[in-house]
């Protein structure tokens, strides 16, 4: 029997899980437990998308239990709206949850992520009408906000392949939104004929493929979370676009992105893709950023702006649509924000 599991039962889930050798986490939409005869053989918790802390006692492995839990995991989760799933797990366990319906998306020597619906195959489909043949580049940005640093990369890409596609991270969880974000992005590269901008679903630099990103960590989770992202990006996302070429812009300020960066160049080559980095466009002696208009935008000193952004990044940064991110702005000291 599997139900939701209470405030009162959270000690004891947390025991379960943690002698299992996994990590509890706070943070959850539901905390699932499987009894057998009263006795607890099988744990498991969902937030958002995500299928997690998922345990079962060694006696109940290769049993009913799993597929219990993870039934109703996913019941719940539709019921809530969300019409894929995702697990991150070890390798040993991958053969279970293919058993169960996912799908591998990408693995490495210590972690796993599978996917439990067609999520990626319609992402991608609706995305063929942008699909070149040739010797195509891909780059992934934030654009919090869109500045000239930004496209002095873009447009170095452009230059070096037939099509470029630039995929702007769809997480809503920096200061400018996702729909402003990408706006920015399409009017700064309008006049570049072989961009062609989209976003990245979840993907790519997502709260599910590389959800450190977002909390700006460089430990040892995050480093498996890096790979992941960057070996789903090599073995799905390249191959149906073509991209033979990564461009990534050199990083002199955030820790966590210069990482990723090391990533890409340790991993993408055995997956066909030339990591190429950029180096960053400076302003004033020191880098264009993204953190440094956010600066410029919390202190009032506008005067700065011109020097950091293209024209359709001022027009809008200076226009009433940008007024709620300003405010924010100005309330939040968070560099990364």
């Amino acid at each position: 029997m599997v139900q939701q599991l209470g405030p009162s039962e959270r000690d004891r889930a947390r025991a379960f899980i943690e002698a299992e050798g996994l990590a509890y986490e706070d943070g959850f939409d539901d905390l699932l437990g499987a009894y057998e005869h009263g006795v607890l053989v099988g744990v498991g918790a969902r937030r958002g998308s995500v299928l997690k802390m998922i345990a079962i006692a060694p006696s109940h492995q290769g049993g009913a239990a799993l597929g219990q839990i993870v039934t109703e995991l996913v019941r719940l989760g539709t019921v809530a709206g969300r019409d894929a799933f995702f697990v991150f797990t070890r390798p040993d366990h991958v053969p279970s949850f293919e058993a169960l319906g996912f799908a591998l998306l990408a693995s490495q020597r210590r972690a796993a992520l599978l996917e439990l619906g067609d999520g990626l195959r319609r992402w991608l489909a609706a995305s063929r009408p942008l699909v070149r043949e040739g010797e195509n580049g891909a780059v992934v940005v934030n654009c919090n906000p869109f500045t000239r640093g930004h496209r002095h990369l873009i447009e170095e890409a452009s230059r070096r392949v037939e099509a470029l596609y630039v995929f702007v991270v769809r997480e809503d969880r920096s200061a400018f939104p996702f729909a402003a974000r990408r706006r920015l992005v399409e009017e700064g590269t309008a006049d570049l004929r072989n961009v062609h901008v989209l976003d990245t679903s979840h993907y790519a630099v997502s709260a599910i493929t590389f959800p450190a990103y977002f909390l700006k960590q460089t430990d040892d989770v995050a480093a498996i979370q890096m790979e992941l992202d960057v070996r789903l990006f090599g073995r799905h996302v390249a191959p149906f676009f073509h991209v033979r070429r990564r461009f990534i812009g050199s990083e002199p300020f955030c820790a966590t992105t210069r990482a990723y960066n090391e990533t890409m160049r340790r991993v993408l080559p055995s997956l066909g893709v030339e990591p190429i980095e950029v180096e960053r466009l400076g302003a004033s002696g020191e880098a264009i950023s993204a953190s440094r208009v956010r600066d410029a935008l919390r202190s009032g000193e506008v005067g700065r702006l011109e020097a950091l952004v293209p024209p359709t990044t001022l027009r809008y940064l200076r226009s009433p649509d940008a007024a709620e991110v300003r405010a924010r702005l100005a309330a939040r000291q968070e560099r990364h924000a």
